[in-house]
Order: C-alpha cells, then structure tokens, then sequence
C-alpha cells in the first residue's frame, strides 16, 4: 500500500522555490529517488501563490517512509529548510488497495 506525502514548503521573496531549485542542484532529489521504495519525488508550483512550492512524495510503504526519515539525507534537507526560512504544511494519504 503506497503511502503519498504532500508536502507545502511556504517562504518569502522566491525562498521556496530557491529551496527547491537547491534541493535539484544539490542532488538530494536524485538520491531521494534512488532510494528503496521511492515511487515519486516531485515539485511543483501552484499558480497562484509565487511564495509556495508543493512537492508530491511517494513511498512503497511506511518501512521505505521510516528508513527515509532517519536518513542523513534528512538533515541536509532540514539544513536547506533553515537556510531559505521555510515553513511546512504535511498531508499524508494512503493508497486503497483493490480486491
């Protein structure tokens, strides 16, 4: 059961989206994709807000979430947070499963 992330990074003055512009250049995001049980790790950004970015962030499930989350990856991503003063609104949603 694929687990699906929103993730809505808030700045100010273009900050999230030199976050994320950062988050690419720096190769975090390759890395972040290459990881077991990564299904997508994508940005976007909406067209009527200029100060937020969304980033869409699949998982095979919660094991490949949690191994994720304790990787170091997550302090270089946390590092990049506080750089840009970025603020987060999460949502989780899980995947139905058919039958």
């Amino acid at each position: 059961m694929s687990i699906t992330i929103n993730i809505y990074y808030k700045g100010e003055n273009g900050n999230a989206k030199k976050f994320a512009h950062e988050m690419v250049s720096s190769g975090i995001v390759d890395r972040v994709r290459k990881e077991e049980g990564n299904e997508r790790y994508e940005y976007f950004f909406p067209i009527d807000d200029n100060e937020t970015v969304l980033l869409i962030d699949r998982w095979k499930n919660k094991e490949a979430l949690d191994i994720h989350h304790k990787s170091e990856m997550m302090k270089e991503i946390a590092d990049l947070r506080s750089k840009y003063q970025i603020s987060m609104k999460v949502e989780k949603f899980k995947s139905l499963e058919e039958k």
